[in-house]
């Protein structure tokens, strides 16, 4: 029931003006009316899934829903015209189980099957009077012209540093004021690797200050990189504190964030530019200090605040897209402190002459993906959103067929809000439907208000593109994006012909929150709680192919770095699907209990392998400490898997 607390994204902002206003400003001057609201409508669904990242993200997030979109809408628009009651109802329902199915797979897939139920209500049951090969095209137009608008203005900050050698600050050079002293009563054995460092004394000769260039084509990227590395120092600050734990968390979201906005589609399998090249290499080279800098804070020890001014130059360096200058230089007393200044020394390297490595992720195949949709994750959902849709669906026509929306013919309403409030992933249940409920009948009446008082057509005109530019920032809370939605669509259905009928959507509404709610904690076949249980079951698994790479001692860092990366990604999934199913009433929620138990286990296994990886590179064998911990995590983790229906140990 919480607002994010996020600043404004102007940007979107501004692309949300300029979305379904103008289309349905051109399409009422070109005579196409119905036309223009089918691409309005579809732009406002682009600009749902218009969220903050990079732009070859998001030709990913909004072109893949645009084109399910496009099947549900040509899908809907043939049953609504050719099928019968019974027989639409079937169809729906069928594609509503697909939609449920593919959702489980991720955000992406999530926003896919939304789309793919909404445009097939749409279709059905708001009949147009254009045929669909018209139709379909105009929707595919609407969503492309949105992403058009996301991949070619530049953002608000887009003045960068130019990275061309002799235009930055010099070669790296370490900084003399923070190189600590060597001290052989704390580390006794000699360094075997020798020190690749230049001389430390400064450069008397200081390079130009950075040409400064509009360049606002990987700002996106350029800005989750340098998360990652503020993430990596936010981490060491807190090393040794109460705080780790969640510093390390949100290292891993910002690794998560960083590794999609780099991974988006592309043409071409490799990086194209030299800017792109660079981006790759940065990131790869914060993976040996993400290392690092969970390795000592699983050691519990407080770090010299010195150690994480490094990260943090190399975070201002990306932002900027200039050369890293001078870093400090950590003390070098232990295996992880070690650790860190290695990796520094090569993050500084990469930083002046990058290469473009891999990614360090692996590509889900087509038949894992076929297993999610399978497996008991996607069978519950499935379930769960193919009830519900059909319920909807059957219950409007029983209405439509019955007489009993009036002059107001169009029944697409009842089972569009019950697509959105069937999602888990916008939230638990009950929070759903009552932020649902709130949005819908304060939008009604607030549109209500301004149909009464504003001039037809323009009027209306003008608030579909006021409501298309609050949409992102409506997005921080599932009532508030409620509300402008509600007003946006009755304004286009409005242009579109149809009458008012502000109170017949808070009717239908309320019965759709019924629906859900009736359907959503009815028992069905099979053991409930299967998409949190799938996704321990993925967290457990590579947590183990993780831990087993580890203790092979392993030369293969760029395999292990992946294996790393794919651990804490599926855990900080299943931690997600945890938090929402807890929220959930009781009647829900006791099936994913002792979930987050198992997770904090696999959590603090997954912490200990890194340590252990980083000892064993520098020292080649594991401490008691060590050993001991992970064979009592092992154990623990067999005890508590039990008690949610886990029957596989990790060996």
């Amino acid at each position: 029931m919480r607002a994010q607390r996020d600043p404004v994204p102007w940007a979107a902002v501004t692309r949300g003006a300029l979305a379904a206003g103008p289309l349905l400003l051109a399409a009422l001057l070109a005579g196409r009316a119905s036309l223009g609201v089918v691409a309005a409508i579809a732009a406002m669904l682009a600009g749902i899934n218009d969220r903050p990242g990079s732009r070859r993200t998001s030709v990913r997030r909004i072109g893949v829903p645009a084109l399910a979109g496009a099947v549900g809408l040509l899908v809907g628009s043939y049953a609504g015209a050719h099928l019968g009651a019974f027989a639409l109802t079937l169809v729906l329902t069928g594609l509503g189980l697909v939609g449920g199915g593919i959702s489980a797979i991720g955000p992406v897939a999530s926003g896919t099957g939304t789309q793919l139920l909404v445009t097939s209500a749409v279709g059905a049951g708001m009949p147009l009077p254009d045929p669909v090969w018209q139709t379909v095209p105009a929707f595919l137009a609407g969503a492309g012209w949105l992403l058009a608008l996301r991949l070619l203005l530049p953002t608000p900050v887009s003045r960068t540093g130019d990275p061309r050698p002799g235009r930055g600050r010099g070669p790296y050079r370490p900084d003399s004021r923070f190189a600590p002293r060597p001290d052989k009563r704390s580390d006794p054995r000699p360094d075997p690797r020798p020190d690749p460092r230049p001389d430390p004394r400064p450069d008397p000769r200081p390079g130009p200050r950075p040409d400064v260039r509009l360049d606002f084509r990987f700002d996106g990227e350029r800005a989750a990189v340098a998360e990652v590395y503020d993430a990596v120092a936010a981490l060491l600050d807190a090393a040794g504190t109460e705080h780790a734990g969640a510093r390390r968390a949100a290292l891993t979201a910002a690794l998560d964030h960083a590794q999609d906005a780099l991974a988006g589609p592309r043409l071409r399998r490799h990086p194209s530019s030299a800017a792109e090249r660079r981006l790759h290499a940065q990131y790869a080279a914060a993976l040996p200090l993400g290392e690092a800098a969970t390795a000592l804070a699983w050691a519990e020890r407080t770090v010299p605040k010195r150690a994480a001014e490094g990260p943090r130059r190399l975070a201002a360096a990306v932002r900027g897209n200039s050369l890293a200058g001078p870093l400090p230089a950590p003390a070098r007393t232990d295996p992880a402190l070690r650790a860190l200044d290695a990796a520094l020394l090569h993050a500084a390297e990469v930083f002046d002459r990058g290469r473009a490595p891999d990614l360090h992720t692996r590509r889900r195949s087509v038949a894992a993906l076929v297993r999610t949709v399978l497996g008991a994750g996607g069978r519950e959902y499935a379930l769960r959103a193919g009830l519900c849709f059909g319920a909807a669906v059957a219950t409007a026509q029983a209405l439509h067929h019955g007489h009993w929306y009036g002059a107001h013919q169009h029944w697409y309403w009842l089972p569009a809000t019950a697509v959105f409030l069937v999602k888990p992933d916008l939230g638990p249940l009950v929070s759903r439907v009552l932020c649902r409920a709130a949005g819908t009948v304060l939008g009604a009446l607030l549109f209500a208000g301004f149909a009464a008082v504003l001039p037809r057509p323009e009027g209306l005109v003008v608030l579909v593109a006021v409501c298309g530019a609050l949409v992102p920032v409506a997005a921080r809370h599932f009532a508030a994006q409620t509300t402008v939605v509600t007003v946006l669509v009755l304004a286009l259905v409005m242009v579109g012909g149809e009458p008012q009928a502000s109170a017949g959507r808070i009717g239908e509404t309320l019965l759709a929150c019924a629906i859900v709610l009736i359907v959503g904690h009815l028992p069905v076949p099979g053991q409930r709680g299967g998409g949190v249980r799938a996704r321990i079951d993925a967290a457990d698994a590579a947590a183990h192919a993780y831990l087993v790479h580890v203790l092979g001692e392993s030369d293969d860092r760029a395999a292990r770095w992946t294996l790393r990366r794919e651990a804490y990604r599926t855990l900080a999934e299943a931690r997600a699907a945890i938090a929402r199913a807890a929220a959930e009433l009781p009647a829900l929620a006791r099936h994913s209990a002792g979930a987050d138990e198992v997770a904090a286990v696999l959590e603090r296994l997954v912490d200990t392998t890194t340590a252990c990886a980083v000892h064993l590179d520098d020292t080649g064998r594991l401490t008691p400490r060590h050993t001991e911990r992970l064979a009592a995590l092992r154990d623990e983790l067999a005890t508590r898997r039990g008690r949610v229906g886990r029957s596989r140990t990790l060996a």
